[in-house]
């Protein structure tokens, strides 16, 4: 019997038993099981009841043709102005897309969707041809779109809250906290972060599956790394955070969210400043499972989300 509450709770039990089978093995070959997380959720996201959310997509917020995001939203709501949720994919910084399949992560967008919020799913350009700080900069730009264009569908330009999945959630913290990025958000126009299974420093070790990612955005000088790692400047912003890792990461992915957390909180920060550890779950899964018919991650956000009011 499927349990909402629990990781994987959604799943069924020969499903819960691959998975769980993988976790301690996901650093083995991230590339295939990625892919097999995505197969075991796309069913159950498709079959998700996302009836009378209505969907706005490949909306410009740039010139560039990457520069595009879909908007979700109830075409019938009495409750005002919505909080407004805008996601950020991952890719290791060189691929991926708002839509992998047309599932994922379509999924995350029609979750908070469902919640009343307006969300909000971003492409942004890629490295190499777009390279640090690019990907902040197209953070920066795609929220100040949304801020600028959001109450026509019914959302709140004063709620406004960034969520980005591993390369994303580097590029939002980046867009939020890295002093070198030109022009950066500020916490009068964002009202929460949540970096989920995000690259909050940038490494090129020898067991970091996703090193090549990392040089392409990053560059080639290892020597720049340490200040244009999101995690060197995590006191630089006082904009309410939300970090969230799973217990089966790509290697070193959740120590590096627990270090940017302890250092946003040793540095005196007033904002709401939350942590989570989703057990059970790995890199793909703590945004995969969204609209599956599982509830762990998301109300915590939401919980997160209604804090800051």
């Amino acid at each position: 019997m499927n349990n909402a509450s629990q990781p994987f709770g959604s799943l069924s039990a020969e499903d819960q038993a691959l998975l769980d089978g993988i976790g301690p093995r996901w650093a083995e070959d991230i590339n295939r099981h990625r892919d097999l997380v995505v197969r075991t959720y796309t069913p159950l996201v498709q079959q998700a009841d996302n009836r009378g959310i209505e969907v706005a997509r490949d909306l410009p917020y740039g010139a560039a043709p990457r520069q595009v995001l879909d908007v979700y939203g109830r075409s019938e709501w009495e409750g005002g102005a919505r909080d407004v949720l805008v996601f950020f994919h991952g890719g290791a910084f060189i691929r991926g897309s708002k839509s992998a399949n047309g599932a994922i992560y379509d999924n995350v967008a029609y979750w908070f969707a469902r919640q009343g919020c307006v969300a909000v799913n971003v492409e942004y350009r890629l490295a190499p041809q777009t390279a640090y700080p690019g990907g902040a900069a197209d953070v920066v730009a795609a929220a100040r779109w949304v801020r600028a264009h959001i109450a026509r569908f019914g959302g709140d330009p004063g709620r406004v809250f960034l969520m980005g999945h591993s390369a994303g959630g580097s590029h939002v913290a980046s867009a939020l906290f890295d002093p070198q990025v030109a022009d950066r958000l500020t916490p009068a126009e964002i009202a929460g972060a949540m970096l989920v299974s995000a690259r909050l420093r940038a490494d090129v070790l020898p067991d970091n599956p996703n090193a090549d990612g990392v040089r392409a955005y990053f560059g080639d000088d290892t020597g720049l790394y340490e200040q244009r790692s999101p995690a060197s400047h995590a006191g630089q912003s006082n904009v309410p955070l939300f970090i969230a890792v799973a217990q089966y990461e790509n290697p070193h992915l959740d120590r590096y969210g627990q270090e940017f957390y302890a250092r946003a909180l040793a540095s005196g920060r007033s904002a709401p400043t939350r942590f989570a550890a989703l057990p059970r779950h790995n890199h793909t899964s703590i945004v995969a499972h969204f609209n599956s018919g599982e509830e762990t991650l998301g109300p915590q956000l939401l919980g997160f989300m209604r804090e800051t009011r």
